[in-house]
């Protein structure tokens, strides 16, 4: 009895162990074994989608993409590899003994050979008639107005993995609609390899992706790229930004860079350039910030424009002594006067009316200290220290421009609202998202926030206005325009100090100033022919600005 007993037990636990067995294939490794099945009966090949274009405001493409192809092979189809591999090396420039290598592996039966081949090699590629040897069409970037706008656009490199992917501007800010979905193509094969004409294949197509149209204005652009290089030449600087915008909606009009570098050719230039400064770098805006914190004190009743104050000589901080620009005191002068003289001692008065606790709610209002929101990739914002750090010198330091780090776009943005009865709004570079189904989304403009009255910015633009028509950079003025704007002289920090013979000059103004339709900023860093901002970024605005009164078809006021 004990023998039977014996021999069902063996046969319970064998029974057992192939059930355990079976359960262990079909739930643990029961994705594995499918996709080894898989990979024995059919064969898959990606389907590249084609990248969305980026269209400037008027529809001229900015960045398209050209006709271009993958380049593979079907081992288990070539009949004769070294022939093979001496036939299409030389046409891609590829090396024979690695393409051999590749081509030769027993477990691959779809090797890709080349990325981005442009239509010229293939077509010879082709005339050779290979067998074994195909072709899958795969868009290039391809950019018709060469380097325009290069640090807006960004540009599209390989990930780890080797698929196209957007780096920097708006091809990293917006990949993912840039980019679209991949299709795929499922076919069976037989054991050599090679697709069953007969059999089942299933072919998904690839999704294009969207098609962005910008704020740019490609004709604004063009001028602001061509004259901020002639005024890099002729002043001698080493770095050099323009930023236009519309300051009722937040539509950026134009942004240049320089240097710069070719997105169709990023790889031979330095990668610090990649990164656009107007959004990523800091720099301490000087004089420029003086309108911000008057249009606080205004807004607060603190001042009107032609309230008093003594401009006597210099003023004493503890053991710091802070002196106008040029060593220059005029006794009485009015609030307009302390713009228009550029006064720092007159803004330590507005400041100290102000208070620390007001001027630091202002300055969050106008929103430094944190980002902008604008629709590009590495966009940074400057930390402002905490409250309780800030001291009577740095409040003093502040109300002219130094000691506090901003970002052109946060003050070409905080000068808008000036522009825009007081409202903040969110900058953006894109205005319109369209699908490959001809859909369309629309980017709209965006209130964040009323900085100050209208009333105050009808008050601080006709102080800007005074500022232009009779500061020191009155000589450079179009003729016939009413221009609210502002000067600016910050010497640079280094090594714990400022460097009084580096600076950055800046000019931020908008026009026409009773009906506003661009405000900008323009910044020059380390000019040789002169460190003021009145004789190197002041001219070149107002060059700028001429040149835009006439694209943008505004007729002289007066």
């Amino acid at each position: 009895m004990w023998r039977l007993w014996a021999v069902f037990s063996i046969f319970v636990v064998l029974f057992a162990a192939i059930v355990l067995r079976l359960l262990y294939w079909t739930t643990v490794k029961g994705d594995e074994l499918r996709a080894q099945a898989a990979f024995q009966y059919v064969v898959e090949r990606t389907l590249p989608a084609s990248r969305g274009g980026i269209l400037s405001s008027d529809g001229s493409p900015l960045v398209i993409n050209q006709p271009a192809y993958l380049v593979y092979g079907e081992p288990k189809r070539i009949k004769d590899m070294g022939a093979f591999v001496r036939s299409v090396s030389p046409v891609l420039a590829l090396d024979g003994q690695l393409l051999s290598a590749q081509l030769s592996d027993p477990n691959r039966v779809w090797v890709p050979i080349a990325h981005k081949v442009e239509a010229p090699k293939v077509s010879a590629l082709k005339a050779l008639d290979l067998t074994g040897l195909g072709f899958e069409k795969e868009p290039k970037r391809y950019y018709p107005e060469a380097s325009m706008a290069a640090q807006i656009l960004g540009f599209v490199g390989s990930d780890v993995n080797g698929h196209d992917k957007g780096y920097f501007g708006l091809e990293g800010y917006y990949d993912r609609e840039l980019r679209g979905k991949d299709g795929m193509q499922v076919a069976e094969k037989d054991v050599r390899g090679a697709p069953i004409l007969v059999g089942n294949a299933t072919r998904i197509e690839a999704e294009d992706g969207r098609t962005l149209v910008l704020w740019i204005d490609r004709m604004i652009q063009g001028i602001v790229e061509r004259r901020l290089q002639e005024g890099m030449r002729k002043y001698g600087a080493s770095e050099g930004t323009v930023v236009v915008m519309d300051p009722a909606t937040g539509g950026i009009l134009a942004m240049a860079t320089y240097p710069s570098y070719d997105p169709q050719n990023f790889k031979a230039f330095e990668k610090s350039l990649y990164k656009n400064p107007i959004v990523a770098s800091a720099y301490e805006p000087g004089s420029t910030f003086k309108v911000l914190v008057m249009a606080a004190a205004i807004q607060e009743k603190l001042v009107t424009p032609a309230a008093t104050m003594e401009e006597t000589g210099p003023v004493s901080i503890g053991d710091y002594t802070i002196r106008t620009w040029n060593d220059l005191y005029h006794g009485t002068i009015t609030m307009t006067k302390v713009l228009e003289y550029s006064s720092n001692v007159g803004m330590v008065y507005v400041a100290n009316k102000l208070g620390k606790e007001k001027t630091l709610s202002y300055i969050r209002n106008f929103g430094f200290g944190a980002p902008t929101g604008i629709d590009v990739e590495e966009e940074s914002a400057p930390q402002l220290r905490k409250d309780s750090e800030w001291g009577v010198i740095d409040l003093a330091t502040t109300s002219f421009g130094q000691g506090i780090a901003v970002t052109p776009i946060q003050m070409v943005r905080a000068a808008a609202a000036i522009a825009n009865d007081g409202w903040l709004m969110e900058p953006h570079v894109v205005k319109e998202i369209r699908d490959s189904r001809g859909r369309s989304v629309s980017v709209r403009p965006k209130k964040v926030r009323q900085v100050i009255q209208s009333a105050t910015a009808n008050v601080i633009s006709e102080m800007m206005v005074a500022a232009v028509d009779n500061g020191e950079a009155k000589w450079a003025k179009p003729k016939g325009y009413r221009i609210a704007g502002k000067t600016g002289t910050a010497q640079i920090p280094v090594a714990g100090h400022y460097d009084e013979n580096k600076t950055i000059a800046s000019f931020v103004g908008f026009a026409p100033a009773d009906n506003p339709k661009f405000v900008m900023l323009v910044t020059l860093r380390e000019p040789k022919s002169s460190p003021w901002g009145s004789e190197t970024a002041a001219p070149l605005f107002f060059t700028i600005a001429r040149d835009l009164f006439h694209a943008l078809g505004l007729p002289p006021q007066y």
